[in-house]
């Protein structure tokens, strides 16, 4: 099997399932805490097990930029899972987020609370996006698949790279 061509329906579907899914949860996360300039704040003070890490950024001045980074990274993320576009460069950024998440929600070895031990769904949503990454998954019924035949990315080794272009193809 390629790495841009499922060989069955099932796993097309499989693959645009879970990155609508995976990019509903940041996209969801955007919405719900847009212009709640307080919401990382509270989340930063909340944080147990890293929380001399956490805590004093609740409690910087650098809060409001990473308030804007959290709420606008969300968004990007969101949208870039959903329509499958620049995952290669999204994708990082999701997976770091969600691991700054496990960390945030943890109560070393629980998180978040005892029904969870060490793995949680934030470990979870970071090994799917890597899949999708390895998958490319944006070649598969989104728009990483269609702006890579565009003639301009054709000529740029960048652009290639972003969209997850494949010679072979």
């Amino acid at each position: 099997m390629s790495q841009a061509h499922s060989d069955s329906a099932a796993e097309r579907f499989v693959i645009v399932a879970l990155r609508v899914m995976a990019g509903w949860v940041f996209l969801w996360a955007a919405i719900r805490h847009y212009g709640d300039s307080a919401y990382v704040g509270k989340f930063l003070s909340a944080t147990k097990t890293f929380h001399p890490i956490y805590g004093a950024l609740a409690q910087s001045s650098a809060l409001p930029l990473i308030s804007f980074v959290v709420e606008y990274g969300h968004l990007l993320i969101g949208l870039s899972l959903i329509s499958g576009l620049l995952l290669r460069a999204s994708g990082p950024f999701a997976i770091l987020t969600m691991l700054l998440y496990w960390t945030a929600h943890m109560d070393f070895p629980y998180i978040d609370n005892p029904n969870y031990l060490i793995v949680d769904e934030h470990l979870i949503i970071a090994a799917v996006i890597a899949w999708l990454m390895i998958r490319r998954a944006g070649h598969v019924c989104g728009l990483d698949g269609a702006t890579a035949q565009m003639a301009g990315v054709q000529r740029s080794p960048a652009l290639r790279w972003l969209v997850g272009h494949d010679h072979r193809e």
